[in-house]
């Protein structure tokens, strides 16, 4: 049987591949994990449509094993992650498939530190939902359900902690993309002192991520540059993630975010033995550009949840990912897009420079990237044949390009990434790689 869990967390469609069944199942054996004398667990979602559907699931599910569940409501996912810390909880989960369609949703889950789960006790979850029967209280030891009082409010507060002082005559416009930013990003940018023009800000979870937000940046570079704005961000459905718009209606991904936020910190003498950790994904170009800055460049796995191991494992107070999670280790376990966006507005009214300036710190290396259907994607790394034809291209384009194949944490897809000096190299050795990964996979 396959995993249950991918990167980050479980992921499918709702009531399809993720059934109200499977919630109350994965709440009830994570809540005897988790919180296995009890105590606290606190639950979040974004606004999709099967939200509430799956959230008296996992609520119902995580009360039977005798867990008090803390109802947060719609909330980031980060805001969740910090609010485990901050009541005290167990343990801490959110309803929400992130940047995928409106039909997806997902669980996923933090420990009482906030930080996600690490393989071996998500290994330990699914083992529990395989057992036939379960020991599970009764009587006054049932888990309670309690709402949780101005959790938002909480929160916001939270972030306006992390700046150092309230912004000052700066136009933003935020693309809540329908989820859970929806309200409290606005909020929290207006508290801090912006002009705010918010679009997409509506809880409305029949259009979360549909022509809007992180994955599609056309609405936001268009408003940006009709309001002459200073900046522009966009989330994704739950707000762990953001990217950026330049006032020119120019996209500022994740590997530019990541790098302008680590040489301010760096010229702040705030950045821990000058390293950063990026994600494979990050571009060549990026890498080389912070080196020449005298900043290391560490490598993790795709997914925030890696970029958090290895940042505590290095000492790195900052790290992210091309995607848009960016981890401000001095002020969240996790990624936060709010936070972000904070502080790359509070970067560009401190430097004085625009956003354009700041985030032109590299050249971009062209990168082809190529999502190949496959019906057994666990047997990449076992087909040889196709390794020998990974290190041939490798081999042909040397150190001004790279090679990447991974399998997606979530889809029945592997993911084929080339770097190379000119575009028409990279896309050349990506559709060869991507035809021989149909030939071994497919």
């Amino acid at each position: 049987m396959p995993r249950l869990f991918g990167t980050d967390g479980v992921r499918g469609v709702a009531n399809k591949d993720l059934t109200p069944d499977l919630v109350l199942a994965l709440g009830r054996a994570a809540g005897l994990v988790l919180a296995s004398h009890g105590g606290d667990v606190v639950v979040g979602r974004d606004t999709r449509l099967s939200g509430p559907m799956l959230e008296s699931a996992l609520i119902a599910g995580l009360s039977s094993a005798g867990a008090t569940v803390r109802v947060a409501g719609i909330v980031p996912t980060p805001a969740v992650s910090w609010l485990t810390v901050e009541v005290g909880a167990r343990a801490g989960a959110v309803i929400s498939a992130s940047h995928n369609p409106v039909a997806d949703n997902g669980i996923k889950f933090f420990s009482e530190e906030g930080l996600k789960l690490p393989a071996g006790i998500e290994d330990a979850i699914e083992a529990r939902m395989a057992e036939v029967t379960h020991e599970l209280p009764i009587g006054l030891d049932v888990g309670r359900v309690e709402i949780l009082a101005d959790a938002g409010a909480g929160y916001v507060k939270h972030l306006l902690a992390s700046l150092e002082r309230p912004f000052e005559d700066i136009k933003v416009v935020l693309d809540c993309a329908f989820g859970a930013a929806w309200a409290l990003g606005p909020l929290v940018f207006r508290e801090a002192g912006a002009e705010v023009i918010a679009i997409n800000a509506e809880p409305d979870g029949a259009r979360i991520n549909v022509d809007c937000g992180s994955t599609s940046l056309s609405q936001l570079s268009k408003r940006v540059v009709e309001e002459r704005a200073a900046v522009g961000f966009a989330f994704d459905g739950d707000a762990d993630r953001v990217l950026a718009v330049n006032e020119r209606g120019e996209p500022v991904d994740g590997d530019r975010i990541l790098g302008l936020a680590a040489m301010h910190l760096k010229d702040r003498d705030e950045l821990n033995k000058d390293i950063v950790v990026a994600t494979v994904m990050s571009n060549l170009g990026f890498r080389r550009a912070l080196e020449e800055h005298g900043i290391e460049v560490l490598s993790a796995p795709v997914g925030d949840k890696f970029v958090a191991e290895a940042m505590a494992e290095h000492g790195a107070v900052i790290g992210g990912e091309q995607s848009g999670h960016i981890i401000f280790g001095a002020h969240a376990r996790t990624g936060d897009g709010l936070l972000t966006a904070l502080k790359v507005t509070e970067i560009v009214t401190s430097a004085r420079r625009p956003l354009s300036e700041l985030s032109s710190f590299f050249e971009a290396y062209p990168q082809v990237l190529i999502n190949v259907e496959v019906s057994s994607k666990d047997r990449l790394q076992s087909e040889e044949a196709l390794w020998v034809e990974v290190a041939a291209i490798e081999e042909t384009l040397g150190q001004e390009g790279r090679v990447l194949l991974r399998a997606s944490g979530t889809e029945p897809l592997v993911r084929v990434m080339v770097e190379a000096a000119s575009e028409e190299a990279a896309r050349a050795a990506a559709e060869k790689l991507a035809d021989s990964v149909r030939k071994h996979l497919a």
